[in-house]
């Protein structure tokens, strides 16, 4: 399989194409983006930040690589994989997909080890640089590029597939830049997801909300799965790796985070539906 870098740029601040050329993207207008040593963009203008490091820290992206690449999620990624590969057998020109709220890369990289002919062009979007600066170290083939779903610096009409994992959907941006007949993937923690995990470090759960399968404003429902199974963690470090890379770690109280972190071994339930939306 061939991994080619997505190219259908555009500028942050006018929307315009963005061209390559050397280290440097540029607009008609003049704006220009260097591309960073590491190998990835940076096309988060400074006034549309919220913060001055905005997204994921170093050190949740750092427990978020080490997780990941051990593997406890793969059957996350083989369903992902298999929802973004469905419907091409036959398809000769490149996929273009997008992550958007990529993290350290995971998905991209495992979407990259599928077995198919069918060649691939790949871009991969966070708001946290640590983020993209450990992707980019992890695989130079795609497109790594620190922006904002609330804007995508992307071209419209330009992508065959946008993921969505865990992250924050921005529809309307989704639909602009989804070719018509493009999918978007989304996948959301279901109901039961680390229950184990949450019993420990909160007084009690709030009910859970149901996911239904409601398409958002231009887009229809194309199925849902859910991808479910048992998790054993069996060190002090997974453990806290799993949390560390998760909102709980905010959400906690100082002593439902100590509680975790008294733990050898645990067992977690693995919860996520997957939805795919027709543009």
């Amino acid at each position: 399989m061939s991994i080619d870098a997505f190219n259908a740029l555009a500028c942050p601040l006018d929307g315009d194409p963005l061209t390559q050329a050397g280290a440097c993207w540029h607009c008609p207008a003049g704006h220009s983006f260097d591309v960073a040593r590491q190998g990835y963009i940076h096309l988060l203008p400074v006034q549309r930040k919220r913060s001055l490091d905005p997204g994921d820290s170093k050190a949740m992206v750092a427990a978020r690589q080490r997780f990941l690449n051990t593997g406890y999620y793969r059957p996350i990624a083989e369903a992902v994989t298999t929802a973004v590969l469905k419907d091409t057998v036959g398809d000769t020109n490149p996929l273009t997909c997008m992550d958007a709220g990529c993290g350290e890369g995971y998905y991209l990289r495992e979407l990259a080890l599928a077995t198919t002919d069918l060649p691939l062009s790949l871009m991969g979007l966070d708001i946290s640089k640590w983020a993209t600066l450990a992707a980019a170290k992890q695989d130079k083939r795609p497109r790594w590029v620190v922006g904002s779903n609330a804007n995508l610096p992307v071209l419209p009409g330009t992508l065959d597939r946008v993921l969505c994992l865990f992250g924050f959907p921005v529809y309307s941006e989704f639909a602009r830049v989804l070719k018509p007949g493009g999918v978007l993937i989304q996948a959301d923690a279901g109901p039961n997801h680390l229950r184990e995990l949450r019993e420990i470090i909160y007084p009690s759960l709030k009910p859970e909300k149901s996911t239904a399968e409601q398409a958002p404003e231009g887009f229809s429902p194309l199925g849902m799965e859910t991808v479910c199974y048992p998790l054993t963690l069996d060190s002090q470090d997974a453990i806290a790796d799993l949390l560390a890379m998760t909102p709980h770690l905010y959400r906690a109280s100082a002593e439902g985070r100590a509680r975790a972190e008294a733990l050898e071994a645990l067992t977690v339930t693995v919860e996520v539906t997957l939805r795919r939306f027709f543009r």
